[in-house]
């Protein structure tokens, strides 16, 4: 049985020290199969103007905003074994034949829009429309893998599932959600970007280390995190999943269904949802992140129980959210691991890297809280990312990540620059320019003309990690040598750039 007082003093726990800060904050709302039970909040919506976070206060739900789309999806009967091509044509003929449901459950190997945007040098705060990301995605010159082999993070099928709904039905995005929502009249609506005006939103922020200051992104938000709505609006909206109540009937299990990889395999995530567990109970939800909103929605389906995390801080959601359902259902939280690794891992071949650093663990790019499997090994608590790692003697790890199987070994600390890095490389295909030096500095394409300045981390076996940074974010591209000679780039969400020299003439 739930424990309402239990859940609601753990919620408080974690929003009362936002108060006593003075900065931004956010809403815990606890919820069953009839709507909300309890709730709590702190710290400003909008610090310049002390206005207080609530659970009614609207926010940027981010990428909470997945299975929302999925259900739209369900809804229209759009047949999810249809190939994202036969929806639209104008498609490349690598991504037009990836099904839809695999560009849904992140099996599809599109690549991300915004990392391979990034890695181009256009940075993610770029005021760029859906239809200029639209004519990128037609630009894309291939896939980051094949299809069915790897889950890995991308909103780019989602980006497309919206295009989709759109074509089909007639209607914007904004109207079909907005009819989704009528019935219960629950106040979440979808946004298309930075500029459109929201009634009552938070403001999101990140903190420099000295101050608190506002995030931006400003890309077209699309189906992929475009939702607005209050923690108790959203938690609302997953009580109705839960009862299948009315045009809800039997959707949650349709969107927490089990998807397949090629072989068979099952993965853990679903259509905009992830599966877990928490003890004894199957879990089931999903993260939202934009620059200066951190947000998680956690359901026990079999339980009727579920909590929702909205917050505009750029800080980790789904440990509170986890603290507060184990709370509420008397369930012990994950152990740390029996020994934290840190440092700097590499596979012994291609671009696949990980670095341990407090209990968390970094995949290229992709970052996990890690805690004990309960048999001297690490798992993952998957926001996004399935993760199951031992290590072995010699030092490695070994494991799946992603449902691939992965030996991770560790980086010598004096591993130098290989010079077969040095000198100037240009894809052809989508017109980038890098400049590797060798006091290991690199210049990247940035803002037009403008570039940046990185600093390379070398790899073992002709490989090294660029470093861009933007606002709060990091992203840490690996460039690794073919045997071709030629170089490519890979994160990730994004690994479709390939490079070739331009100054043969100043080789040896």
């Amino acid at each position: 049985m739930a424990d309402w007082t239990k859940g609601r003093s753990e919620a408080q726990a974690i929003t009362e020290p936002w108060t006593r800060q003075g900065g931004p904050g956010g809403a815990i709302v606890l919820f069953d199969r009839d709507g909300v039970r309890e709730s709590a909040s702190g710290g400003f919506a909008v610090i310049e103007h002390r206005l207080p976070f609530t659970p009614d206060t609207q926010n940027r739900l981010a990428s909470i905003s997945k299975h929302i789309c999925a259900a739209l999806l369900l809804r229209e009967g759009v047949p999810l074994e249809e190939t994202l091509g036969s929806f639209i044509p104008e498609l490349p003929e690598a991504l037009g034949a990836v099904p839809l449901g695999r560009a849904l459950d992140m099996t599809g190997a599109l690549p991300d829009m915004m990392e391979a945007l990034w890695q181009q040098g256009t940075p993610f705060t770029a005021s760029l429309s859906a239809s200029e990301i639209f004519a990128a995605v037609c630009r894309l010159p291939g896939l980051n893998a094949e299809p069915g082999t790897e889950m890995a993070y991308s909103n780019t099928g989602w980006r497309l599932a919206q295009a989709i709904l759109e074509r089909r039905t007639g209607k914007g995005a904004a109207q079909l959600v907005e009819e989704l929502m009528a019935p219960t009249a629950l106040p979440i609506r979808f946004v298309s970007d930075e500029s459109e005006v929201v009634p009552g939103l938070a403001t999101g922020y990140w903190h420099d280390g000295q101050a608190w200051r506002r995030g931006f992104y400003g890309f077209n938000f699309s189906a992929s995190g475009g939702m607005a709505g209050s923690a108790a609006g959203l938690a609302r909206w997953a009580a109705g999943l839960m009862a299948g109540r009315g045009s809800h009937a039997g959707l949650l299990d349709r969107l927490a269904a089990p998807r397949q990889f090629a072989d068979g395999r099952e993965s853990g995530y679903r259509l905009g949802l992830v599966a877990s567990r928490l003890g004894g109970v199957e879990v089931i939800g999903h993260g939202g992140s934009l620059t200066g909103y951190r947000n998680h929605m956690l359901m026990a389906p079999e339980l009727g129980v579920g909590v929702v995390v909205l917050t505009n801080r750029e800080e980790d959601a789904l440990w509170p959210a986890l603290r507060v359902l184990a709370a509420l259902l008397g369930e012990v939280l994950p152990d740390d691991p029996e020994s934290t690794p840190t440092g700097l891992y590499a596979a012994e071949e291609g671009p696949f890297w990980a670095e341990f650093t407090g209990g968390a663990i970094s995949v290229m790019g992709g970052y996990e809280r890690l805690v004990s499997d309960g048999d001297g090994g690490l798992r993952s608590l998957p926001a996004y990312l399935d993760i199951a790692l031992k290590a072995e003697a010699d030092g490695s790890f070994i494991g799946r990540i992603g449902g691939v199987a992965r030996r991770l070994v560790p980086v010598p600390a004096d591993t130098a620059l290989d010079e077969r890095l040095v000198g100037r490389w240009r894809d052809e295909r989508l017109g980038v320019e890098i400049t590797i030096r060798p006091d290991g500095t690199a210049t990247w394409p940035w803002a037009g003309t403008i570039g940046l300045k990185t600093s390379l981390t070398p790899l073992p076996g002709g490989r090294a990690l660029a470093d861009l940074k933007h606002g709060p974010w990091r992203h840490r591209p690996c460039l690794w040598l073919q045997v071709d000679g030629s170089l490519r780039l890979a994160s990730h969400r994004s690994r479709i750039l390939h490079f070739t020299r331009i100054d043969q003439e100043s080789r040896p």
